[in-house]
């Protein structure tokens, strides 16, 4: 079931990465990136979102710890993560669906009992034309690759759209 995203029902936001030190400014943090973006930009907003404090692989017990005591149910809460299937510059705000392989939002899933919450995709795929002549990278080859300044600032751009729709409707 897809349903209307409203900012405004949204209770938490949860960014998924990795709290060790050398995954900081990967792709595989964007979740992470999104969270700090909202603490840096939007104070109103960060009162409603934080990071896990375990590895993406194992965040569903994080999820469903902090969602009981603050008494959250699943429809409120909004999963920001990487995307390693949309390409840099884009995102999707999606309710209700499937893993897709994100073994950090499968742990959720599976932890939650429901994938009934809503995901904020952020796509990391890289992008041009030497990736389109060299063919479809694995996400292995990327997701822990340090982002890079010019990278750095398209997501900078996608944090500021993903903010704004917010701010609208706070």
């Amino acid at each position: 079931m897809q349903l209307d995203f409203n900012p405004a029902k949204i209770k938490l936001i949860i960014g998924l990465g990795n709290p060790e030190q050398g995954h900081k400014n990967t792709y595989h943090n964007a979740g992470y990136l999104f969270i700090d973006h909202i603490e840096k930009h939007n104070r109103k907003l960060a009162n409603r979102s934080l990071k896990t404090d375990t590895y993406m692989n194992s965040s569903g017990g994080f999820v469903k710890g902090i969602t009981k005591k603050k008494e959250i149910g699943p429809n409120s809460l909004l999963i920001a993560h990487d995307d390693s299937d949309l390409d840099l510059g884009t995102y999707k705000i999606n309710f209700g669906s499937g893993s897709a392989g994100h073994k950090g939002v499968d742990s959720i899933i599976k932890s939650l009992g429901t994938k009934d919450f809503w995901r904020l995709r952020i796509g990391i795929r890289p992008t041009g034309i030497i990736n389109r002549l060299r063919g479809r990278k694995k996400a292995g080859d990327f997701v822990l690759k340090k982002i890079s300044p010019k990278n750095g600032k398209i997501l900078e751009q996608v944090f500021d759209e993903i903010s704004s729709c917010f701010e609208i409707r706070i």
